[in-house]
């Protein structure tokens, strides 16, 4: 279904994509179009076919990874997202298509899928484990993240209690823990066996849901109940191999060295014999995760070190849950086991599923048209929530975007993530997983920072009016790229050692591998209304000091607010490592979004649009419906600027070039030098109130102005400056006028 947009959106020049609207939400933007920021970010939710209901099952999903819950009768576990990396063996797969692309991201696990498509290199990856006591049986549920095909991945519940013996897991699984029993899941088949020596498997009742990509399995009374009503479950999935039958015979397909078509990879220093078969782990209440550190140390990007660590052994005892059915049966509603505030992982279903799985193969680095290495549906992201109360009027929201080669959890538990959040009255702290480690904010990247937006806009209180952006690196670009593109829905900008384009900008020479297109330098006159601090290093070789110091010196030249802080000695992750980030905090503060302000500049960069995923960028402020004259070359751009004089005010005068030094204290890395070049506005002057527009253009064959926003009427009058053809259209009032 398309975005059902009213005639005055078609008018401004939005762009649907195959998505429905949703509600008008107080935590977005409410007022008249055209709306800040892409459509994507005021689509209705999407729908994932593996957090849905059918049958027996009606609970809600938990969409926070890592907690459990009680709902409506049914127990729940929520699993991470892409985490199912099996145990660490020391050394990677030396075929690990990840390999040279996550250096801030390793998983701690080593293991690797087959290469066969049907694999899609996500096939044991566990969403979900719940289950539901019924009249004669007990009901359980696996669902996994992807299902190519059913029959190479498998599920095994250990059933028991918290005085069941130690015992090994069946199926060649090479694992232990407390059961009494077993259920064994691979695709149509299922199976109970008592953990009683000699004990034969017994066929078990079955649901096979291939579109929802969930197995339900049924345990008779007679067979298994739970001692005094707690059960002890401990549960990990794996991959089956096929060609062995169902029965005692039929096992679990252990990794190699090296992954082939056929077989797992990543088996390093263990031992073939009993190297566990395990991918991936239920009950992991306690992952850790650290500041982040720079590559080596003990990776817990993915929040798999404790799963990592546990297959390397195969003792699973501690990773289970007691379960009380006594509380299943009375049906509480028991959320204790969710966390409320601080570092969180959340899921969200995305409109896109480009493919089911992975495809670590694909190198994006800013490609146009690139999918991301993480394909399917569920996205993971991480959102830091204060402790103290939630305001009353709504949360702030800050993107806090990850670097090249790390992922959504860069900034879990780091001061840079805390420090943004708990400033002023609250900030929840957005970091989006942008569907791999180098998709720089480009396409399906992009829209999943948008999509993780309305996801958050959903299940909290906002305030609109209190939105920040900030990144490291290519975090850092993403500032520069959404914020030169939707500069309205921004109050500041914050980017840590961020390059102005695409890689590396030494000048003369231009940005490489992205290009002239993907360089901001060029859209800067977007920043009018959004300040901007940036943290640059000095002898930074990834993000050379001469592009961010030109970034500067074009602020200076377009009379716009800016901080521009050079740490010296300093490289590329010396800040990150050093992770103190409380002047950038105090800097992006309590400010709030300007979305009616007298003077509107923008610059317009078809090549930064993708219509394809609702990421269309022509309108800022109260301009919309923006096109090109000439759009011919490989970096066309417009540029717009509009004072309206029914605000009675002039432009605020700029300070000049300011200059200062300082110290950053109270990180690891001790006091941290550096020099400061800023900018800054005095207050506006009053100016005589005229329904009168000035408008400047170039490159631009047309723009649609809101004369309500701008505090004029249909009867304005028009002084325009252009370069050619130009079509004003004066949004509401009927009236198009024609220059040059």
């Amino acid at each position: 279904m398309p975005i059902l947009l009213p005639r005055a959106a078609a008018l401004f020049g939005s762009h649907s994509i195959a998505v429905a609207a949703q509600p008008t939400n107080p935590s977005l933007y409410t007022g008249p179009l055209p709306r800040p920021g892409p459509d994507i970010l005021y689509a209705a939710p999407a729908r994932a076919q593996q957090l849905t209901n059918t049958g027996i099952w009606n609970a809600p999903p938990i969409l926070v990874s890592g907690a459990s819950a009680y709902r409506a009768g049914e127990y729940l576990y929520q699993d991470y997202l892409y985490d199912e990396h099996g145990a660490n063996g020391g050394a990677r797969d030396p075929n690990d298509k990840r390999l040279g692309g996550d250096a801030f991201s390793p998983p701690n696990g080593t293991y690797t899928y087959p290469s066969d498509p049907r694999y899609a290199g996500n096939a044991a990856d566990l969403v979900e484990l719940r289950l539901r006591p019924l009249a004669n049986e007990t009901a359980f549920r696996v669902t996994f993240n992807t299902m190519v095909d059913p029959a190479l991945a498998a599920a095994t519940i250990a059933l028991g209690s918290p005085g069941s013996p130690v015992t090994a897991f069946p199926h060649g699984a090479n694992a232990h823990a407390q059961a009494d029993a077993f259920v064994t899941v691979h695709g149509a088949s299922a199976e109970f066996l008592s953990a009683e020596a000699g004990a034969l498997p017994v066929p078990l009742t079955s649901q096979l849901d291939v579109g929802r990509r969930q197995i339900t399995v049924y345990v008779p009374h007679q067979r298994w109940l739970p001692w005094r009503g707690m059960a002890r479950i401990t549960a990990g999935t794996g991959l089956w191999d096929t060609t062995t039958p169902d029965g005692p015979s039929g096992r679990f397909l252990l990794p190699r060295q090296a992954s082939d078509t056929t077989h797992p990879g990543g088996l390093g220093g263990l031992s073939p014999l009993t190297a566990s078969a395990f991918f991936n782990l239920a009950f992991r209440f306690a992952e850790p995760f650290g500041a982040f550190g720079g590559p080596g140390g003990t990776p817990a990007w993915w929040r798999d070190a404790a799963q990592g660590a546990a297959l390397r052994t195969g003792d699973l005892t501690a990773f289970h849950d007691d379960i009380d059915f006594a509380k299943l049966a009375s049906g509480v509603t028991d959320d204790s086991g969710v966390p409320r505030t601080g570092p969180l992982d959340r899921i969200l279903a995305s409109h896109f599923e480009t493919e089911q799985g992975t495809d670590y193969a694909t190198v994006c680095g800013g490609d146009l048209g690139c999918k991301g290495e993480l394909r399917g549906r569920l996205q993971p992201y991480a959102l830091y929530v204060p402790a103290q109360p939630a305001p009353v009027h709504g949360y702030g929201l800050t993107l806090l975007l990850h670097s090249l080669a790390a992922n959504y959890n860069q900034y879990f538990g780091s001061h840079n993530q805390s420090q943004f959040g708990d400033r002023g009255s609250g900030s929840l702290v957005l970091t989006p997983e942008g569907r791999g480690p180098d998709g720089w904010y480009v396409d399906y990247a992009g829209a999943d920072t948008f999509e993780a937006w309305a996801e958050v806009a959903a299940r909290y209180l906002l305030d609109p009016s209190r939105t920040d952006i900030a990144g490291y690196s290519m975090g850092g670009y993403g500032t520069f790229r959404f914020g030169t593109l939707y500069p309205d829905l921004f109050a500041r900008g914050q980017p840590t050692v961020g390059p102005p384009g695409i890689g590396i900008w030494a000048p003369p020479a231009e940005v490489q591998p992205g290009g002239r297109a993907s360089n901001t330098y060029y859209q800067l006159e977007s920043l009018r209304n959004l300040p901007m601090m940036m943290w640059v290093a000095s002898t930074d070789d990834l993000v050379p000091i001469t592009g961010t110091q030109l970034q500067a010196r074009r602020f200076d030249a377009l009379g716009w607010r800016y901080e521009f802080w050079t740490y010296a000695p300093a490289e590329h992750l010396t800040l990150a490592v050093n992770d103190q980030f409380q002047p950038a905090a105090d800097y992006l503060g309590s400010a709030t979004v300007d979305t009616n302000p007298p003077h509107v500049t923008y610059a317009l960069n078809p090549k930064m649009s993708f219509p394809n995923v609702g990421l269309v960028a022509d309108h800022a402020y109260w301009l919309g419906g923006l096109a090109l004259r000439d759009s011919s070359g490989a970096a066309p751009l417009g540029l717009i600027d509009v004072r309206s004089e029914g605000f009675g005010v002039g432009d605020a005068a700029a300070s000049g070039i300011q200059a200062g030094t300082g110290t950053l204290t109270g990180g690891t890395l001790g006091a941290l030098a550096y020099t400061r070049q800023y900018q800054t506005w005095g207050a506006p002057p009053a100016a005589p109130v005229a329904d009168r527009l000035d408008v400047k253009a170039s490159n631009l064959s047309r723009v649609v102005i809101d004369v309500a926003r701008a505090r004029l009427d249909c009867g304005v009058t028009l002084n325009v400056t252009t370069d050619g053809p130009l079509q004003v259209v004066l949004g509401g009032c009927g009236r198009t006028l024609s220059f040059g």
